[in-house]
C-alpha cells in the first residue's frame, strides 16, 4: 500500500482510489505533500452516505431506463419525419451519446465536488453552486445564481413537460370521441374535460399512493408501443420511398424532439446517490451506458419502423396513426391513461421546488392549506398553457428547445468547466464543453424559433 508521510500525517492513498473520480483529489494530496503542506486524510463521500435504503445496480438501471422511457417515445417517429431516415438514425445515436456523456460528467463533477465540500452527496442544484463556489475566482460570486438557474431549469423542464402530457391526453380523447361517436370535439374542449381527472391525480402529495398508479402507466405504455410496432410492421414501405435527409430547416425540430424524448437528467443524481455501488454507475459497461444503449436502440427501431410505415403522415403522437379497430382504440385509451397516471408523479418535482422557495414565508398555521392551494393553482396553470398552445408537435419542440436542451446539455458542460478550470481542465475538455454549449444554444434558438413559427401559423390558419 502506497503511503505518503509528512509531519506525522499519514495519508492512505489507496482508500481514496475506489472510484476514478477521486484521482483528481489524490493528485491534490500528492502535490500538497510534495510542497510540505500538512493535509488530513481525503474525505470519502461514498463511505459517508446513508446506506439504509440502497439501490442495486439492476434497480438503478431500471430507474434510469424508466426516466427516459415514457411518453416521449410517442413523438420519436415524428422526429424522424423532420430529420429524414439516415440523418435521424445517425442523429439519434449522436444525441444519445451526448446525453449519456453529459449525465456522466455531471455525476463525476458531483463526486469531485462532494470531496471538496466534504459532503456525502450533492443534488443537481448543489453541484452547480459548489462548482462555481470552488471554481475560478471570477465566477465564485455567481454561485448562488448558478444554483437558481438549475432550480429554474428543473422547474421549467418538469412543469412544461406536464403541460405536454395534458395536450397528449386531450388529442387522444379528441380522436377517440371522433371515431366512436362521430363528434368533432375541439381540442380545447377536450383539454377542459380532462382537467378534472388531471386535478384529482395531480393534487395528491403522497408518493405512496402514486406508486401503483405509475406502475400501471408503465405497463400501459409498454403495451401500447408493442401494438403500435406490430401495426407498423404490417405493410411497411421500402426504404427508398422515404427521404434520407430532410430539409435543413426541419432538422432543429428533430434535435429538440429527440432531446425531449431522451433526456432524464433531473433524476440521475438521486438515483446514483442511492446506489449500493456508486462506482458502477459510470464506465464503459456501467449502469448509465447500458441504459442509454438500450434507449437508443429502442428509439431508433421505433422511429425508423414507424416512419417507414406512415411517412409524411406521421403524427406527433404515433398512436394517432393507428387504424380505428377495437384493439387500436384500446391502445389509444391505455396510452392516454398511462400519460395521465404519470402526470401526478412528474408533478411532484416542480411543486416541491416551488414549495421549498415559498414555505418559509407561509404562516405555519395555514401551511398545509397553502401547499394544496399552490399545487391546485399550478395544475390549473398547466391546463391554461395547454389551452393556449394545443398543437402537440410544435409544443414538444418548444419545450425540448427551451427546457430539456438547457438542463441536459448546457448546464453539465458549464459545471464541468467550472469544476476543473483551475486544476486539470485541459485543451480537449475546454473545446469539448464549448462545443456542447454552442450546440445546445444552437438547437435552443433554432428549435424555439421554428416551433414558435409553427404555433403562430397554426393560429393564423
Amino acid at each position: 500500500m502506497e503511503k505518503c508521510e509528512k509531519n506525522s500525517s499519514v495519508i492512505d492513498l489507496q482508500s481514496v482510489t475506489a472510484s476514478n473520480v477521486k484521482l483528481t483529489e489524490v493528485g491534490r494530496v500528492k502535490e500538497n505533500v510534495a510542497n510540505g503542506n500538512h493535509l488530513d486524510e481525503v474525505y470519502d463521500p461514498f463511505s459517508n452516505r446513508d446506506k439504509t435504503h440502497q439501490t442495486s445496480d439492476f434497480g438503478a438501471l431500471v430507474h434510469i431506463f424508466k426516466g427516459s422511457f415514457g411518453s416521449g417515445i410517442l413523438a420519436v417517429p415524428r422526429a424522424y419525419k423532420n430529420g429524414g431516415l439516415i440523418f435521424s438514425l445517425l442523429g439519434t445515436v449522436l444525441i444519445g451519446a451526448l446525453c449519456a456523456h453529459c449525465v456522466a460528467i455531471l455525476v463525476k463533477c458531483s463526486h469531485v465536488l462532494s470531496v471538496r465540500d466534504k459532503k456525502p452527496s450533492l443534488n443537481f442544484e448543489a453541484t452547480a453552486e459548489t462548482a462555481f463556489k470552488t471554481g475560478p475566482k471570477g465566477i465564485r460570486k455567481y454561485a448562488t445564481a448558478a444554483k437558481r438557474f438549475v432550480t429554474l431549469s428543473l422547474f421549467s423542464t418538469y412543469y412544461f413537460g406536464n403541460t405536454v402530457y395534458v395536450v397528449l391526453i386531450a388529442q387522444t380523447l379528441q380522436q377517440l370521441v371522433k371515431n366512436q361517436f362521430d363528434v368533432d370535439l375541439g381540442i380545447r374542449w377536450c383539454i377542459l374535460i380532462i382537467a378534472v381527472p388531471v386535478l384529482i391525480l395531480g393534487i395528491g402529495r403522497t408518493l405512496k399512493f402514486l406508486v401503483p398508479v405509475s406502475a400501471s402507466g408503465i405497463l400501459f405504455i409498454t403495451f401500447g408501443i408493442a401494438v403500435t410496432f406490430y401495426y407498423a410492421l404490417d405493410d411497411i414501405q421500402p426504404i427508398n420511398t422515404r427521404k434520407y435527409i430532410a430539409p435543413i430547416q426541419e432538422m432543429p425540430v428533430f434535435f429538440t424532439t429527440i432531446v425531449f424524448a431522451m433526456e432524464g437528467i433531473g433524476t440521475v443524481l438521486p438515483i446514483e446517490n442511492s446506489m449500493k455501488h456508486p462506482d458502477h454507475f459510470r464506465g464503459i459497461c456501467g449502469v448509465l451506458n447500458i441504459a442509454m444503449t438500450l434507449i437508443v436502440i429502442l428509439y431508433s427501431v421505433v422511429g425508423c419502423v414507424c416512419y417507414l410505415k406512415y411517412g409524411e403522415e406521421t403524427e406527433a403522437n404515433i398512436t394517432l396513426n393507428l387504424p380505428h379497430d377495437t384493439l387500436s382504440e384500446l391502445v389509444k385509451l391505455l396510452v392516454a391513461l398511462s400519460i395521465l397516471f404519470t402526470y401526478g408523479l412528474q408533478f411532484c418535482v416542480p411543486t416541491e421546488i416551488l414549495w421549498n422557495q415559498i414555505k418559509h414565508r407561509t404562516n405555519s398555521k395555514y401551511e398545509t392549506s397553502t401547499y394544496y392551494v399552490m399545487r391546485g393553482l399550478m395544475i390549473i396553470g398547466t391546463i391554461f398553457i395547454a389551452l393556449i398552445i394545443p398543437n402537440l408537435g410544435p409544443f414538444i419542440g418548444l419545450v425540448g428547445a427551451l427546457c430539456f436542451a438547457t438542463l441536459g446539455l448546457l448546464t453539465p458542460a458549464m459545471i464541468e468547466l467550472a469544476t476543473y478550470w483551475e486544476e486539470d481542465c485541459g485543451y480537449f475538455r475546454i473545446c469539448k464543453n464549448i462545443f456542447i454549449m454552442i450546440f445546445s444554444i444552437f438547437i435552443t434558438i433554432t428549435g424555439a424559433y421554428i416551433s414558435m413559427d409553427e404555433v403562430i401559423n397554426a393560429y393564423l390558419d
